[in-house]
């Protein structure tokens, strides 16, 4: 087993793409000096950025340490049904593009609390945005910062502060350069992430093979799923002891439809992206990054799935422990310190690019909230555009500060993907509630979004941890039957569907009680020809779909 360090061919490499990074963005923030902008530009790159630019924005703020690390652990203990996150992504990307897009463009939305403002009213948007502003910082970019810290540092032997704070220092220059800095950076990013992941990809088949005796990246994967086949199944029935984590068809037509939606549909850090651009623009990004999203499990999972069968032929058996018990997510890092001089530089590199470009994404999308709905709002109505630039990029240096200072004391662990999925769905299924009927449904009044988004976490909770005289595990059975302290667990992504029927039925009584027959006057304009398609963005679209449903049939 080769050391947790970098060799110089390394470090050459990695300095390669910090010089490239930090150069062009560089580059683009001088071009972008020269000609006269305002805050909207700073913080949307309003009407500058490409489809291109879009789309690997997407998936490189998307994809961070949560993913290269958490699930690849994912697929050492899950096997492939893990990669629904991604694959299920690529559809929710396409209905996002057709129906949500042109309602934030039509409406002139820029942050989701004006969306909320302009639709509910400035009570509910100023208590989301101060939500929104702590969840950011104190969960998100403190988790990422922490877990992407724990990661490189892992691999590279370099101090765990240190490579916080330069993590954390990288992100900023960036960040400080506006979102159009960002987008074309996240271009690169994207590059050294897919690059460096094929790499570790690659790697591990290969190793995989000459375990066995034979050679090559296919007969690697061959062998993977006839040596490991309980791990190429997508869809578990309730004899699974991973049903809690992943039940049944809920992946396919349950609560992760409303983790991905609320995701991608309603989070500044993600739709923010697209927000500048024309409805045509748009649209070919987010496809774009659908189809990057088919990419992702080849990047992130099968690595996990090749650390799987390597640990069981004791290929290495030690590196996976910690404290004596196996810890899934040491699998990607164990894959790394394999790797060659030169690759191992490039795949640190990905995993470098992954993080920075995430934290860059979130510190923008913070400035943004906070400028725009909190210091405009509140502290200074009539602030000119060079102040709303002055006040974002210090936002984003606080926030970063802040999150260096109170990571180490959260008690973030590296129990990685499915831990930040199941606490974030507390607060997902009332949001995307709110955010919907918002959306198509006229009537729906700011009374019924404070209930869904309140009720709905309140129930989350409750729905967490129920009680023993509660048996509802001839629904939720993983198998065993047998509640925990006396608490049933049902798992998190059918209580999310729950949770979020509860919501929108609570929504629609509601409102129907304030307003009887008469439409809520704050609702959005809306049309049908709104979201129609163009043919290209068609033929797209159709050719994702076709592909997801040969991989759902071949690895059901």
């Amino acid at each position: 087993m080769k050391t947790e360090s970098l060799s110089v061919a390394d470090i050459v490499v990695f300095l390669t793409y910090f010089i490239i990074v930090a150069g062009y963005g560089f580059w683009i923030y001088r071009k972008k000096k020269s000609v006269k902008s305002d805050s909207k530009d700073y913080f949307l790159a309003e009407g500058s950025l490409t489809w291109w630019a879009i789309g690997a924005s997407l998936i490189a703020s998307n994809i961070s340490a949560e993913q290269f690390i958490g699930m690849s652990g994912s697929g050492f203990q899950l096997g492939l049904a893990i990669a629904t996150y991604e694959w299920m992504a690529a559809i929710t990307l396409i209905i996002v593009a057709v129906f949500f897009i042109p309602v934030y463009l039509k409406n002139k939305i820029f942050t989701m609390p004006q969306f909320l403002s302009q639709r509910y009213n400035e009570t509910v948007a100023m208590i989301m945005a101060v939500f929104w502003l702590l969840l950011y910082v104190i969960v998100n970019l403190t988790s990422i910062l922490f877990l992407g810290a724990i990661a490189v540092s892992s691999i590279s032997g370099i101090n765990f502060t240190v490579c916080m704070v330069g993590m954390a220092v990288f992100a900023i220059i960036i960040t400080l350069g506006g979102m159009k800095v960002i987008g074309y950076t996240d271009v690169i990013q994207v590059f050294f992430l897919i690059l460096g992941g094929l790499a570790t990809t690659y790697l591990a088949l290969n190793l995989v093979a000459d375990h066995y005796g034979q050679s090559g990246v296919v007969s690697g994967f061959n062998l993977l799923t006839s040596q490991a086949g309980d791990h190429f199944h997508m869809i578990f029935d309730k004899t699974n002891e991973n049903y809690v984590e992943l039940p049944g068809l809920t992946v396919l037509i349950g609560g992760m439809w409303i983790v991905n939606l609320n995701y991608w549909g309603c989070n500044q850090y993600i739709t923010q992206r697209a927000l500048g651009a024309d409805l045509k623009t748009a649209r070919g990004g987010i496809l774009f990054a659908a189809f990057l999203k088919l990419l992702m499990p080849v990047i992130v999972v099968l690595p996990g799935i090749a650390a799987y069968l390597l640990y069981k032929q004791e290929v290495f058996s030690t590196e996976m422990l910690v404290n004596g018990n196996v810890q899934a997510d040491r699998a990607y890092p164990v894959l790394l310190n394999l790797l060659p001089s030169g690759l191992k530089g490039l795949s640190f590199a990905a995993l470098t690019a992954a993080v920075v470009a995430s934290l860059a994404g979130k510190a923008n999308s913070i400035a943004t909230i906070f400028t725009l709905d909190v210091y405009k709002k509140v502290f200074n109505k009539d602030a000119s555009e060079k102040s709303l630039v002055l006040t974002g990029k210090i936002t984003v240096v606080v926030a970063m500060l802040l999150a260096v200072i109170i990571s180490p004391f959260l008690g973030i662990e590296k129990g990685g993907f499915k831990f930040i999925q199941e606490y974030t769905g507390f607060v997902s299924p009332g949001i995307f509630a709110m955010f919907i009927l918002g959306f198509f449904w006229k009537r729906t009044t700011s009374s019924a979004a404070l209930f869904a988004t309140i009720g709905g976490f309140i129930l989350s909770i409750v729905l967490k941890f129920l009680p023993g005289w509660m048996d509802l595990s001839f629904l939720y059975s993983t198998g065993f039957a047998v509640p925990v302290n006396g608490v049933y667990e049902i798992p998190f992504l059918d209580r999310m569907g729950f949770v979020f029927a509860f919501a929108v039925i609570g929504m629609i009584l509601i409102s129907r009680l304030e307003y009887k027959n008469s439409p809520n006057p704050k609702g959005l304009e809306v049309d049908s020809s709104m979201f129609k398609p163009n043919a290209g963005f068609t033929v797209g679209a159709v050719l994702i779909i076709g592909v997801l449903v040969a991989l759902y049939t071949v690895f059901w």
